[in-house]
This record gives C-alpha cells, structure tokens and sequence, in this order.
C-alpha cells in the first residue's frame, strides 16, 4: 500500500534549487503510432459490439434445355467482440502537494505519467490483448492471427512465415483501417479516447489500516474494443527473427519481398501498393481504407539497411502535416515501441 501514493521523497526529486517544480525528462515515453491512425466507432452493444460477414455465396449453375436449375442462397454468420475498461486513478496527499510550494504543478508532473502509461497498455493490448489470459481486457491482432496454418484457421491465409524458430522473434503488421474492415469500438453513448476527470480534494484517501486523509484525485479511463470485421484487410508476417541468425544475419528475411507479399492479401488496396483497386462486391470500396504497416525499431533499422544495400527505391520519405513520414509503395510505416523482439514461433 505504501508504493500508490507519492512521498516526500518524490517532492524533493521534482524541485529544483530554487524550489520550482522541475521539467521531467520522460524518459519511458514511446513510440506507438497507432491509434491516430484507427478509425472508432460507437459500439451497437452496451459492453460489445456485434457484427455479421458472409461465409458463402452462390456459384449458380449451367444449365440445358428441358433441364432445372435448383435453389441456393448465400449463408452469413455473426460474432460479437467485448469493449474493455481501462481505469486508474492518481491521488496525491493535500499536505504533501501544498509543501511542495506549486499544488497544480506537482499534480500535473504525476497526472502526465499516467497518460504515458495508459497509452501504453492500449497499445500494447491492441496487439497481444488475450481475453482468455485477461478477461477483463479486449482481444487483440495476436490471438486472431495467430497460425500460419490453413488446416487451422481460416485466417491463417493472411499469417506470412518468415522462418524464425525461437523465441527472439518479431512481426511486421498491415492493417487497412475502415468501416466495416478493422477498426476500434467505444462502448454505444459514451465517446472514444482518454477521458480525465479532475476530482479535486472531494475523493478522499485511505491509509492502509482504512484511516481517512484528504487528497488530491485525478481520475483516467479509457474504453476500447477491437473489430476485425473483415479478416482479409490485416496481414501479419511472423516470425521474423531478429538474432544475428535472422535479420542481424548474412541470409535476412528479405523483408521488403515479404510485405510486397502481404501487399496482395486485402481485397484491394490503393493503387500504389498492390495495384487492386476494385472488387465484384457492390458495397466494399477500396477507397474506404487507410493501410498502414507497423513494427518495431529493430525491424525498422533492418528495412533501412536493406533498402541501402539493395537500392530499394520503393521505400520513400514524404511529407504529412509538417512531419516526415516513411512509406513503402506509398503506404505508411509506423513504429510501434509495444511491439515485442521476443515472440514465440508462430505455427
């Protein structure tokens, strides 16, 4: 119970000599691009949300003279993912903020940190999110691309190989963000992102022997769910492995050869990256999309290297709102901190 609340201790480190609070380098902020590329959506349950997908369609038949054609129709099925909470709260003793000269600084320094680290976790579930290991958090890209077996899975179609047998592993990601393809849910009459809540010196806090003291709370929650709507428009190369056996290695992973590959699996995409641009679906169109690649900062060093060595002209800097952004065949890359040099194969 000790370790939730801050010290004195943690005073005397945010002042400096003349007693102002200090500016805290940060130094376990991230990378993790990944939320301001998602499309959200209000869920159409009040703790899920449910969806539908066609599982079969009809071929028709030839037919002869004198000769009946029979019946047949297409078949659908729905699925249903959870929204997950994801709360904290930050409490400071009201004694121990006003001996730190700057009540509203010192809160902000510790308020921040919690913005960081829930961040974090969000992104972090976004791609190893287990509801069967977690149940309270909501299921993400791992669990459900989670084979390179088709006798397994269906999806599994969209799982690349790339040949690493341990567990120093990695993965490149494509995700098509859109309505009705993969996108992220809020709970239905709430709103999407990081809600604060400043309860002021009103929430009271407890010792741990249950003895009152007044404090200063802040309080954070987040509510998300993932919805891998249609599974075609995510791609995964797995196990990329990442020792000097893998892409530190003389034989890499060709990793450009590999998201070339990944290129193909969405229905369409745009015409830059894979050149299919249309489907026979009246009502799925390919500009709905907005494809991104994520890895972490290894994978990305290693695309670098390669893209030197093999004068890959394909991997170009551009751009966006005042801010340089890399892309392969014109779709962006993004690095994930979150993202783990430790997976397990993947079969």
């Amino acid at each position: 119970m000790s370790g939730q609340w801050p010290t004195l201790l943690d005073v005397s480190l945010r002042l400096d000599p003349q007693g102002k609070i200090h500016h805290l380098a940060e130094m376990l902020s991230q990378s993790n691009d990944y939320f301001n590329d998602a499309v959200w959506m209000e869920a159409n349950e009040m703790a899920g949300h449910q969806f539908a997908f066609r599982t079969s369609i009809p071929a028709g038949s030839w037919r002869q003279i004198n000769q009946g054609v029979p019946y047949s129709k297409s078949t659908s099925a729905r699925a249903t993912v959870g929204v997950a909470s994801l709360e904290d709260y930050s409490q400071v003793d009201r004694l121990l903020a006003e001996q730190s000269g700057d009540i509203e600084g010192f809160r902000y320094s510790e308020d921040v940190a919690f913005l960081e680290g829930m961040a974090q976790t969000m992104v972090q579930t976004q791609f190893y999110g287990n509801t069967a290991a977690t149940p309270a958090e909501f299921m993400g890209l791992s669990p459900f691309y989670n084979t390179v077996s088709t006798a397994t899975a269906q999806n599994a179609a969209n799982v690349l190989d790339a040949g690493g047998v341990n567990s120093a592993n990695a993965s490149i990601w494509l995700i098509c963000h859109g309505a009705g393809k993969m996108y992220n849910v809020y709970p239905r009459g709430s709103k999407a992102g990081l809600n604060m809540e400043d309860k002021g010196d009103i929430v009271p806090g407890y010792d741990s022997f249950g003895n009152r003291f007044e404090a200063f709370t802040s309080w954070f929650r987040q509510q998300a769910g993932f919805v891998p709507h249609d599974w075609r428009y995510g791609g995964r190369i797995a196990n990329i492995d990442v020792t000097a056996a893998g892409l530190a290695g003389p034989n890499a992973y060709d990793i450009f050869a590999g998201i070339r590959q990944m290129f193909m699996l969405p229905p369409n995409m745009t015409a830059e990256s894979s050149g299919i641009t249309s489907t026979d679906a009246p009502n799925d169109p390919g500009t709905g999309i907005r494809p991104v690649l994520y890895c972490n900062r290894t994978v990305r060093f290693r695309m670098d290297i390669q893209a030197i060595r093999d004068r890959n002209v394909l991997l170009t800097s551009t751009d966006y709102a005042g801010k340089p952004v890399m892309k392969f065949n014109d779709v962006p890359i993004r690095v994930v901190d979150q993202l783990l040099n430790t997976e397990a194969r993947v079969v």
